[in-house]
Parts: C-alpha cells; sequence; structure tokens
C-alpha cells in the first residue's frame, strides 16, 4: 500500500509564504517612505527602488524645521496618557466591583461614543474652549485627545479588573486597607498588563491626532507633529525627501513603544477573557 506524505508541513510552508506576502505588501509603504527620505534630491516619480547610498541630508532638514514639532507631540500624548489612565483606571474599577446599577449600559454607552466622528467632537469642543481659554493651549490639547483613549481604557481595564480575585481584595480589607489603598496598593499592580496597554493606545491615539490639533488651535503655539507634517507638504511640495524624512521621524517613537511593550500588550488585551 501507497504510504503519502503528511501535508502539514506543505500546509505550513504555505501559511508562511503567503504571511510574508502580506507582510510586504503591508510594509512596503513603510519603505518607500524611508528610501525617498534617503534621496532627497529626487523627484517623488524618479526614485530609485534601492538608495545608492545614505544621503541624510533631508533628515537634517527634516529635524532642524520639525524637531519642535516632535517635542509637543510627546509633550501633548505623555500628558494625555497620564489624564487617560487617571480617570479610566477608577472608573473601570468603580465598574467592575461596586456593583452598580446599569453598568452595562454604561460600558455600552462608552463603547458608543468611539462611534462619534472626531469632527463633531471637534467642533463642538471648539466653542467650549474659547469660553474656558484652552484654546492654543497644551493644556486644552491634552484634554481632548484624552478622550479619544478613555473609552478604550475603560473597556479593557474593567474587563481586566473584574477577573481580580476577589479573595486578594477581601484579604487586604481585612488587614486594615480602605477602598483606596486597596485600588492603589492591590488592585493597580495586578492590573499593570492592562494599564500598560491603556497608556499605550492612549499614547498612540493621542500621537496620530490630527482633527483636534487642527481644530483647537488657531496659531503656530501648539503644533504637534502631524499638523506639522500637513503644513510642511504644502509648503516643501517639490522636497519630498525632507517630507517623507519628517513622517519617518514621527513614526520611531511610536514604534519604539510597541516593541518594547508588546508583550504587555498581548498579556493586557487577553488577560480579563479569563477568569
Amino acid at each position: 500500500m501507497a504510504v503519502h506524505a503528511p501535508t502539514a508541513p506543505r500546509r505550513r510552508w504555505g501559511s508562511t509564504v503567503a504571511g510574508l506576502l502580506v507582510l510586504a505588501v503591508m510594509l512596503f509603504p513603510l519603505y518607500w517612505m524611508l528610501n525617498t527620505a534617503l534621496q532627497p534630491d529626487s523627484g517623488l516619480l524618479q526614485v530609485d527602488p534601492v538608495p545608492p547610498g545614505l544621503d541624510l541630508s533631508g533628515f537634517t532638514k527634516a529635524l532642524t524645521d520639525q524637531g519642535g514639532n516632535l517635542l509637543t507631540s510627546l509633550l501633548v500624548s505623555a500628558g494625555a496618557v497620564v489624564i487617560c489612565l487617571a480617570v479610566a483606571a477608577p472608573a473601570a474599577y468603580g465598574l467592575a466591583r461596586f456593583g452598580l446599577r446599569g453598568s452595562r449600559t454604561i460600558v455600552f454607552g462608552t463603547l458608543i461614543t468611539q462611534m462619534v466622528p472626531g469632527i463633531v467632537i471637534a467642533n463642538a469642543l471648539y466653542t467650549s474652549y474659547v469660553d474656558l481659554g484652552l484654546v492654543n493651549s497644551y493644556a486644552g490639547l491634552m484634554l481632548a485627545d484624552a478622550s479619544l483613549g478613555i473609552p478604550f481604557s475603560i473597556v479593557l481595564m474593567r474587563s481586566f479588573m473584574v477577573s481580580v480575585p476577589g479573595e486578594v481584595i477581601e484579604a487586604a480589607e481585612i488587614d486594615g486597607a480602605g477602598p483606596v489603598r486597596v485600588f492603589l496598593r492591590v488592585v493597580l499592580p495586578m492590573s499593570r498588563n492592562a494599564l500598560i496597554t491603556s497608556g499605550l493606545f492612549a499614547f498612540l491615539f493621542a500621537w496620530s491626532d490630527f482633527m483636534f490639533a487642527l481644530t483647537l488651535n488657531t496659531t503656530d503655539d501648539v503644533k504637534p507633529i502631524t499638523l506639522g507634517i500637513y503644513q510642511y507638504i504644502g509648503a516643501h511640495v517639490g522636497d519630498w525627501g525632507s517630507v517623507m524624512a519628517a513622517a519617518v521621524l514621527s513614526a520611531v517613537p511610536a514604534a519604539i513603544l510597541l516593541v518594547l511593550a508588546q508583550k504587555y500588550i498581548a498579556a493586557g488585551i487577553t488577560g480579563g477573557s479569563v477568569k
């Protein structure tokens, strides 16, 4: 009787090849962006498939022109993360542990807010910001960008805090810890993965924000990198090397954070799925 070789290895190789092809298609725009940045003297349609050398003049020019905007984005994004976690963590703990009436409705309403278009929120905020004097301010942009991550963070951290063993909380209460101390000393350390994941996504939401930056700032006093690149394209439409170099520089902080926090992200997203 003929013996047939197993097909599982072939299927694995096929899946690997298909995955590599999909990855190549997804990464090609990033490669072309870096390739164009390394050829600052070439037009957008005259770029060689492979850079002939490492010409970093485009990066030097982009860093000189956009360095301040990068620092602004870092400051605003960091502030948005602090505000987001300061609001979302207690809210998630309350929804997870205090048995509030209508908690499921609140969580559902929180998810619904994620569906509201950003332009609608930005236009509504502008009038309030004018009255409060928050237009063209770091604090105003931090608050607006924090609102992008708060709903997601509440839902994520609530699902994680629900899985925190009640026996641990009861033991802390027996030892004399009050609700605030239990939250700060017990729940938050056990929710580290969810906190890191929420903070990272809040940072990415704030880092990539364009609508709030464009709507809530009428001067150049507070200009994040997204708004800086938008204006940079209009002013340097013939210098695509510098434009692409600025885009590459803007992607570096997010890429570094994703690489450093990937294990926490995987644990934070799946941690609340098993109780």
